[in-house]
């Protein structure tokens, strides 16, 4: 990629330099994309040892933990789930919503796979999972998703026994405080409404980064004819710089809508009002498409949030096809997959800004993941704190204070769910 994009994205994510400052003019690529054979299988190398490389650390536990009951529980929309060792730990991680159509998977393919597996493996347990027993029938979010619950509840396990935050686990803090972005959609509305619905989204909580739609797609609708609002991503893009000035960051994400020459006039456009990067300006699995997007561009480009696969990032990582990698974490199979996407990432000086799915307390494990990742981005998402589940954290008020919020630090995942919400779930039975 050109000369100076590296330097560049490193200042423009890590919030080293204002957003009035970021460098728009594009260098000369000459020859700087092409790498030899030989090259490639070096980086390819590096990345495979990572992801083989365990992340938990098996050594805070002397004795093994063996998983003696998996539960998944249900109360209206909500879902549980709890683990329980033979010695009596136990540990609950809140369920995303999409198990009410995946929760088969979790009962028929993994609970019997997890029961009397020792906790302390859980990253052979998840490599086995993916590679050796259901990964060949299924894949995607359907694996990913139920099995990211059930990790995150071992892990909230696992934090008890030890004494120590989840992240703790699986690497070192970096990130007490976790700056966040306010996430907004509002894609089918016409400008003036959008952009109204925009300021008070923003107004609520105490950000100082924004992400918005452009493009038209719209997953909302059934109407297969919609042409969205032509022309609003050309007024918004200005709109938002104008109303809000130098200090605040904007992002945009297009959910894959444009072509190739579309995302790179969209980028440009992007470029010339200061935006921090452009994330799935093509369709997310077109990765030779997003390298070509990103090698026109000086914006950083960011994909991954659809991803559930390693060899996607590698490729990606290894031919310099983005800046930013972003696996949702329930999506991806939970933490320590997602950990290692990361430290992928980092080997090559790229940055995680991880995707959060769900409601729940889904921005809860996202900002766990964040906390120890040492190539954080400048600001993560946030949805809003409106969630159903009951519960009380002892170190963290969990609000955004000046732009962040303080990651928990009491054990595992830092929270205790109100022992009466949780009677309130039932088992989920087939």
């Amino acid at each position: 990629m050109k000369t100076n994009r590296r330097k560049f994205i490193s200042k423009a994510l890590s919030g080293g330099i204002a957003a009035s400052a970021l460098p728009l003019v594009s260098i000369n690529q000459g020859n700087e994309n092409y790498r030899s054979p030989k090259e490639l299988k070096a980086r390819y190398d590096r990345l495979d040892k990572i992801i083989r490389q365990p992340v938990l650390k098996k050594e805070l536990f002397k004795s093994p933990v063996i998983i003696e009951s998996l539960e998944l529980l249900r109360y209206e929309g909500s879902f549980l789930c709890i683990v329980r060792s033979k010695d009596g730990a136990e540990g609950i991680s809140v369920g995303h919503s999409s198990l009410s159509t995946l929760f088969p998977i979790f009962l028929k393919n993994l609970q019997p796979f997890f029961i009397g597996q020792d906790a302390r493996e859980l990253d052979l347990i998840l490599e086995k999972v993916y590679i050796y027993n259901f990964n060949f029938r299924l894949n995607g979010i359907a694996l990913g998703l139920p099995l990211a619950t059930i990790e995150f509840a071992i892990l909230d396990m696992l934090g008890r026994i030890a004494g120590k935050p989840a992240g703790l686990l699986i690497g070192e803090i970096h990130n007490p405080d976790v700056a966040v972005y306010v996430a907004t959609e509002f894609r089918e509305k016409p400008l003036e409404e959008h952009f109204d619905l925009i300021r008070k989204a923003v107004a609520e909580y105490d950000a100082h980064a924004l992400k918005v739609k452009v493009g038209y797609q719209f997953a909302g609708t059934k109407d297969i004819h919609y042409q969205g609002v032509p022309g609003k991503t050309e007024k918004l893009i200005p709109l938002l710089r104008k109303t809000y000035g130098d200090n605040m960051y904007l992002y945009a994400d297009s959910n894959g809508y444009y072509n190739v020459s579309e995302a790179i006039r969209v980028g440009r456009l992007l470029e010339e009002y200061r935006y921090s990067y452009f994330e799935e300006p093509v369709m997310y699995d077109h990765f030779e498409e997003i390298k070509e997007v990103a090698d026109a561009l000086t914006i950083p480009v960011a994909n991954g949030e659809q991803d559930q696969s390693f060899v996607h990032f590698r490729w990606s990582l290894a031919n310099d096809g983005l800046d930013i990698v972003q696996p949702d974490i329930y999506y991806f199979g939970g933490m320590i997959r997602a950990m290692k996407v990361a430290l992928m990432a980092d080997a090559f000086g790229k940055t995680i800004i991880p995707h959060m799915s769900g409601g729940g307390l889904g921005f809860l494990y996202d900002y766990i993941l964040v906390s120890v990742v040492p190539n954080a981005g400048a600001h993560h998402e946030f949805k809003g704190l409106d969630t159903n589940v009951k519960f009380e954290c002892p170190t963290s008020s969990l609000k955004v204070v000046d732009g962040k919020i303080k990651v928990p630090t009491g054990p595992g995942m830092g929270v205790n769910i109100d022992p009466d919400f949780v009677s309130k779930h039932k088992a989920v039975r087939m």
